[in-house]
């Protein structure tokens, strides 16, 4: 579903962010990004959601190939990508139905579509009953669901979280990796970037780590089946 094969990313002569990072993430696998602050996890994250390109090698999302994809095709690739972040990234002017629905206003989808995909991802991360609220009446971990229900309600193959728990304690930090076992349960590639090694070792899953944007640990893929293409 992502592999990046010998994927390098250079901003200038004097700043390489990746060099030669290779991994293959398959279909409903979840696993951890980890390493130093400037490791390059930022970076990796950008290229999946093509926000950059890399500079050299190649890397594939859901059977695209990312590197010489048209601009006018990146919209397409970004609905197939959800992203969860750690400051939510909220606007405290619409509801939390309003800010669930807007992947969805922007796909051009149909109220009535609109009504129940919103409805079911706020039932999924247990918010049904506060979707008249402003996200500014909720809890920090409250918020943060909203921002997981805001990055599934369109379904999309791959889930991308960037420090998702690094405001929670550790209470809440488990509720939200519990959702998140959830959806790779259900297909959805998650790749998680974190610096909570403590949240890493309880979970047990696949680690990435990266070391001056180097992948100095689980790049080897498990064995292949994932689904090629969207």
């Amino acid at each position: 579903m992502i592999e990046f094969r010998q994927v390098t990313k250079r901003y200038d002569s004097d700043h390489t962010a990746l060099r030669q990072v290779n991994f293959h993430l398959d279909r409903g696998e979840l696993a951890f990004l980890t390493g130093h602050s400037g490791a390059g996890k930022s970076t990796l994250l950008k290229l999946i959601m093509v926000m950059e390109r890399p500079t050299a090698g190649e890397l594939i999302v859901g059977g695209q190939r990312l590197n010489s994809l048209p601009r006018r095709q990146i919209p397409y690739i970004r609905r197939h990508i959800g992203v969860v972040f750690q400051n939510h990234q909220l606007l405290f002017d619409r509801t939390v139905f309003d800010n669930v629905a807007m992947p969805l206003e922007v796909m051009g989808a149909s109220p009535n579509d609109i009504g129940r995909r919103v409805r079911a991802a706020l039932d999924k991360v247990g918010l049904l009953n506060k979707e008249k609220m402003n996200p500014l009446q909720l809890s920090g971990g409250e918020q943060q669901r909203v921002g997981i229900a805001r990055a599934v309600v369109n379904k999309p193959p791959v889930l991308l979280a960037d420090e998702p728990t690094g405001n929670l304690d550790p209470e809440l930090s488990a509720d939200i990796m519990h959702l998140f076992t959830e959806f790779s349960q259900v297909g959805v590639t998650v790749l998680i970037a974190t610096h909570d090694i403590a949240l890493i070792n309880e979970m047990g899953r696949r680690k990435l780590t990266l070391d001056h944007g180097q992948l100095i640990a689980g790049g080897h893929a498990p064995a292949a089946g994932g689904a090629s293409g969207y």
